[in-house]
């Protein structure tokens, strides 16, 4: 009998593939939600990977230009019509305030240094929703994809259980497809969790570590000019 059980087990088709054709319809879209999200999740780390990657590139070089020494309305008359990358968007939004901050007889508008913090302080939230778009879906499938995983699995656990009612057996060839269907669920779960979990934390940090030299520089060109109102 128990040589029986085992033939008729070792007869079933337990590959990926097969397993996803006998689950149930419930499961099968849980499993399409999760490899779909898995997919989408990768797709948006390689993006950011490129993005940031990209950001960093011309904040260096622009930062390069900055400080040569040149004079800034030679470099702002450079960039201005097309700049590139989000640090060269701050400085022009820094520098149009200041052009529009001055008099037609030289002198500046009061409270001109502090329209100018602002000004580019919103221009590096603007840039900073940008390189940020798509980490909040990366965290929600960290946090999420587990339970539905586990929503999958308990689902296809009971129609195991279902099945064994209506066959009125428990040998090995009735529990053991149905049990392993319902784990694939929380297997994809966990393999769109795990990465998505990984990644954002080390874009978040990327992230920040852009953003910290967003402000300072902003913070220095503030610097600059407020020098120059003074002299």
């Amino acid at each position: 009998m128990e040589t029986e059980v085992v033939s008729a087990a070792q007869s079933i088709d337990f590959s990926l593939l097969a397993l996803f054709w006998r689950a149930t319809i419930v499961v099968k879209i849980v499993m399409i939600v999760l490899i779909v999200a898995s997919f989408w999740s990768w797709s948006i780390i390689f993006q950011k990977f490129i993005n940031f990657r990209i950001a960093r590139s011309y904040t260096n070089r622009f930062e390069s230009s900055f400080w040569s020494g040149d004079p800034l309305d030679e470099l702002y008359d450079k960039i201005k019509d097309k700049p590139k990358g989000s640090a060269e968007r701050i400085f022009v939004a820094g520098m149009m305030e200041w052009g529009r901050s001055q008099r037609s007889d030289g002198g500046m508008i009061p409270g001109a240094p502090a329209r100018m913090e602002r000004t580019m302080e919103v221009a590096i939230v603007r840039e900073i929703e940008k390189l940020n778009r798509g980490l909040t879906f990366l965290a929600t499938v960290g946090s999420i994809a587990p339970f539905i995983g586990l929503f999958g699995t308990v689902w296809g656990i009971k129609n195991a259980f279902e099945q064994i009612a209506i066959s009125q057996s428990t040998n090995l060839a009735v529990v053991a497809p149905g049990i392993a269907e319902a784990l694939v669920a929380t297997a994809l779960g966990l393999l769109a969790a795990i990465p998505a979990v990984v990644f954002y934390n080390k874009l978040s940090a990327d992230l920040e570590h852009i953003t910290a030299r967003y402000d300072s520089f902003a913070g220095e060109f503030s610097t600059i000019l407020s020098r120059q109102l003074e002299n």
